[in-house]
């Protein structure tokens, strides 16, 4: 399968919609306000301050995506990236376009200059995003995450 993979433009904001109100059902049964959601990727988007998307297309057809924002390490005196809501079209799971999207992460991360390292949050009970990741080099960290909303 030939893949493009690329910075995610206004035209792609309907189809990363979609795909996080997919993953956020799988994942969490979580049922998001698409309006809101959509004002949210469509900032993301549009202001490249906040991150972006990667996009993953096939004969004209987005199948997967990424998104990239950041966090300032003063220990380090650079940059993490923090992969966020990743998606994959079901039927085209398991064909390797997660490696293709992270492997560009990693040369656009070539490109800056002052990227430390790449971090992300997994479900626990998500075994096989887990080997994915362990698969291409990534390690589970010794923190866990807290919040509050």
């Amino acid at each position: 399968m030939q893949l493009n993979i690329r910075v995610a433009d206004e035209n792609d904001i309907p189809s990363l919609v979609e795909f996080n109100l997919n993953m956020a059902f799988e994942t969490e049964q979580k049922r998001l306000n698409t309006k809101v959601l959509t004002s949210g990727v469509s900032a993301l988007v549009k202001d490249a301050n906040k991150g972006y998307y990667l996009v993953a297309e096939t004969a004209d057809q987005v199948v997967g995506s990424l998104m990239v924002t950041t966090e300032w390490s003063d220990w380090r005196n650079a940059v993490f990236w923090w992969i966020q809501s990743v998606y994959i079209v079901p039927e085209h799971r398991r064909k390797g376009i997660y490696a293709q999207l992270y492997t560009k992460v990693k040369e656009l991360a070539k490109t800056q200059g002052n990227i430390c390292g790449f971090r992300l949050y997994v479900e626990k009970e998500n075994v096989v995003a887990q080997q994915t990741y362990q698969a291409l080099g990534m390690h589970e960290s010794h923190y866990l995450m807290y919040e509050e909303e």
